[in-house]
């Protein structure tokens, strides 16, 4: 929750705020609109409704909630977000957000330190992961009209979704015996992508593809590299700390381009994303007028070098002062508890008697089975489903569930008696730092609930 330090910072912030405002102003307040002042009465009510039915949500900010990858923002991005919205900037251009496109450009530098990528790197901040995914496509059909954009299976739907809406081909690359994409594998009589597409950090297992063995193979045939790190980006920032493989995040500055969500593990409010393009001439392909848009200034707006034309400039706001209070090394020790948490859990199922772990984490989310008296798809994927809806409608632990090829967890499972093709598992996202010190309490929960859905 947000602690009582921020909120009692807001108000005197926000009078300050005000009469910075108004502090040059000889003519008076204007007289109010009636729809700005409704009656106290009407206000009360309707607050009260609104506070009953935000209740309902999911204890998101809880170090119970471990299912999907929800997470509170950080205390410093409420504040500066509700702050900046009495301003409400648009950074679409200079002329609409003077100050917080000036910060935007600030935090995209950090941002772009933080991945590795060089200096110069053009980028900046969008409405969300797939708009950020969209605009590196878009540039790759721009660079590339002839030649497909590669995926993997592993790679999130809107990759395909968003070729469709660019109506450009894709073709997914076929997967070796480790399940990773092997682009030895294409047809060699086909078309050799332009683009090829690598995840670090999938949504489903946060799984980590090897973008240093992908990257060599594309460098040798010309190919582009389009990373998806909307997920696990910041883990950039870990790959000297021994807990995770170093070898894919070495490589990242190698990339043409690279997405990572601030409203992930960068602690922002929705909706955050970014895109970072290595070589800053992709910009050319932006390139448009508006001439009562860019009036103010002759430097590079922010519209001027995205797809979406009105965008929050509270959003970088927010992002700003987060980084401002909390620094690299403040998002390593975050994500260092994260990355600890998941290995933590990792190893207490599989000492577990009735749980068991599918596969080592590679991130912070950890997909599991329960053990089912039967080894039958179909028997694991219905005590699954129980647990997760005991746990949520008892309130003592909320997970979320997967559907996996039965093939694929059989990998993981050699005794698995398949008679359905998915196999339904356990998944757990361990993104908020709490959850360290929660895994043993967690375990016991998730004993509790195993308990009560065997019995039912």
């Amino acid at each position: 929750m947000i602690p009582a330090s921020y909120i009692r910072r807001l108000g005197p912030l926000l009078e300050e705020l005000k009469q910075r405002f108004y502090q040059n102003d000889r003519s008076g307040v204007a007289q109010e609109s009636t729809a700005m002042n409704p009656d106290e009465k009407v206000l009360d009510s309707v607050f009260q409704t609104l506070v009953e039915r935000l209740s309902r949500n999911y204890p998101f900010h809880h170090h119970r909630y471990a299912g999907q990858m929800l997470k509170p923002p950080h205390p410093a991005a409420w504040l500066a977000y509700a702050l900046s919205m009495t301003v409400n900037p648009n950074n679409h251009a200079l002329d609409g957000g003077p100050e917080a496109s000036v910060m935007e450009k600030e935090v995209m530098e950090r941002l772009t330190a933080w991945t590795g990528f060089p200096a110069g790197s053009l980028g900046h901040l969008t409405s969300s992961g797939t708009i950020a995914n969209l605009e590196a496509l878009w540039v790759a059909r721009q660079l590339h009209p002839d030649r497909p954009v590669a995926i993997s299976s592993l790679s999130h739907y809107t990759h395909r979704r968003m070729c469709g809406l660019l109506n450009h081909p894709v073709v997914e690359v076929p997967s070796g015996d480790d399940g990773f994409p092997d682009p030895s594998l294409l047809d060699p009589a086909a078309p050799l992508p332009g683009t090829l597409v690598v995840t670090l950090g999938t949504t489903g297992q946060g799984r980590v593809e090897p973008l240093h063995t992908l990257v060599r193979w594309a460098e040798e045939k010309g190919v582009r590299i389009h990373v998806d790190a909307a997920y696990g980006g910041f883990y950039y920032l870990l790959r000297k700390s021994g807990l995770i493989d170093p070898e894919p995040w070495e490589a990242l500055p190698r990339a043409d381009s690279l997405v990572i969500d601030p409203h992930k593990h960068g602690l922002q409010p929705y909706g955050c994303g970014s895109v970072l393009f290595r070589d800053p001439s992709a910009g050319r392909f932006y390139h448009h007028d508006s001439p009562y848009t860019y009036f103010t200034s002759d430097e590079r707006h922010l519209g001027e070098i995205s797809l979406e034309c009105s965008r929050a400039g509270s959003a970088a706001v927010a992002l700003w002062l987060t980084m401002e209070l909390l620094s690299a090394e403040g998002l390593r020790s975050m994500l260092s508890d994260c990355r600890k948490a998941a290995l933590k859990l990792h190893e207490g199922l599989m000492e577990n008697d009735q749980f068991e772990s599918l596969m080592r984490p590679e991130l912070d989310i950890v997909t599991f089975v329960p053990r089912a008296k039967s080894s039958r798809c179909s028997e694991i994927s219905m005590l699954s489903k129980k647990i997760l809806k005991i746990g949520m409608q008892t309130d003592q632990l909320y997970l979320s569930t997967m559907d996996l090829d039965s093939q694929q967890v059989r990998r993981s499972l050699p005794g698995l008696e398949v008679d359905q093709d998915h196999v339904t598992v356990l998944r757990s996202v361990l993104m908020k730092p709490e959850h360290l010190s929660f895994v043993p309490e967690m375990l016991d929960r998730l004993n509790m609930l195993y308990r009560q859905a065997d019995r039912n």
